[in-house]
This record gives structure tokens, C-alpha cells and sequence, in this order.
């Protein structure tokens, strides 16, 4: 069965991860893609959920990505081109080293902006109240800020149009500058 690729588009809330998904998805030179938005896999849990950027939702965390890993690869043996959009920080990836050592494609890319860029897209468009918000998007900014080896799978979105930022990423792919290696 041919195997299609993952490609993890992650970064704070701001960057355009939802949006460039959405269009790479849609652009796929695959001939079969899918766009799983890792948000929605929160709403699937019903009762006991716990808000995912507390410290005590580490393990639910886990399982969550955990969940969606497998339904990624499913969709990626089923030859579909999968893009991964959501927080998928370094602290979350060796389950995807995994998924490379069983010979699955994965690209994982980083969009950051800086800090005051991020903070203007990202304040107004989110349900928490302002002050909470603020906060969030600082905290995960800052997570997504200093990765040492991940920095090379930074695709800066400061200045870029969505446009601009897709083509960066398409790039990317094509030419594999972003493939996950194992630890």
C-alpha cells in the first residue's frame, strides 16, 4: 500500500496554522488529502475534559495526541497527503519520532511570527476572555520560541501573507526541509 505523508503545521495561536492547512489540504499535488484540525479531538471527550494548556491536562494531552497520531496514520496508508494542524510542540513528538521509525513520511513545521505580531492576530479571535487570552497566547508563544534543534523547522510568518506562507510551506515539502528525524 502506498504511503502518504504527514505534515505537522504547529506554532502559537496567530501564526496561520488553521488557515495554510486548510489551503495546502486543498492543494495537495497528492491525489487524496486530508486537513485534521487537532482542536477537534478535544471536543470529542465529553465528560472529565480538562482545558489542555493547564498542567495538570498532561495526560489527557497525551492521549489526545496519541489519538489523532493514529488516525493520521491510518489516513497515511490509506495514501492520503495528512496536514496536522495544531499544537504539536517539541515536548509532544516522540510519539511521531515513532511514526518515523516505522517509515512514515513526516514533515513537521514550526510557524512563528514575532511576539507582537502574533499577540494582534490572535487576541480578538479566541472565546476566553481578554486578560486569559493574552496570557495563553504568551505562554505558547514563548514555548514556541528557543527550540534549539527545531529551530531549522521555523517557517517565519511575520511579514508573510498567507499567500507567502503557504508557498513557503508547499516549498518546504517539496523539497524536505522539514522531515522529523528521531531522537
Amino acid at each position: 500500500m502506498k504511503l502518504g505523508r504527514i505534515i505537522i503545521i504547529t506554532g502559537s495561536p496567530g501564526t496561520g496554522k488553521s488557515t495554510a492547512a486548510s489551503i495546502i489540504a486543498k492543494q495537495s499535488n497528492l491525489a487524496k488529502s486530508v486537513h485534521m484540525h487537532t482542536d477537534d479531538f478535544y471536543q470529542y471527550i465529553q465528560n472529565g475534559v480538562i482545558p489542555p494548556y493547564l498542567p495538570e491536562a498532561q495526560e489527557q494531552n497525551s492521549i489526545v495526541i496519541e489519538a489523532f497520531l493514529e488516525a493520521a496514520k491510518r489516513f497515511a496508508r490509506g495514501g492520503y497527503e495528512v496536514i496536522i494542524d495544531g499544537i504539536v510542540g517539541p515536548w509532544f513528538l516522540k510519539p511521531w519520532q515513532k511514526a518515523v521509525e516505522e517509515q512514515y513520511e513526516v514533515h513537521y513545521m514550526i510557524l512563528r511570527a514575532t511576539k507582537e505580531e502574533t499577540l494582534l492576530r490572535a487576541i480578538n479571535r479566541e472565546k476566553l476572555d481578554e486578560q486569559t487570552n493574552i496570557s495563553l497566547v504568551e505562554t505558547m508563544w514563548a514555548q514556541f520560541n528557543h527550540l534549539e534543534r527545531y529551530e531549522a523547522h521555523i517557517v517565519d510568518t511575520s511579514n508573510h501573507t498567507i499567500e507567502q506562507t503557504v508557498a513557503a510551506i508547499q516549498a518546504g515539502i517539496e523539497q524536505k526541509c522539514y522531515l522529523l528525524s528521531i531522537d
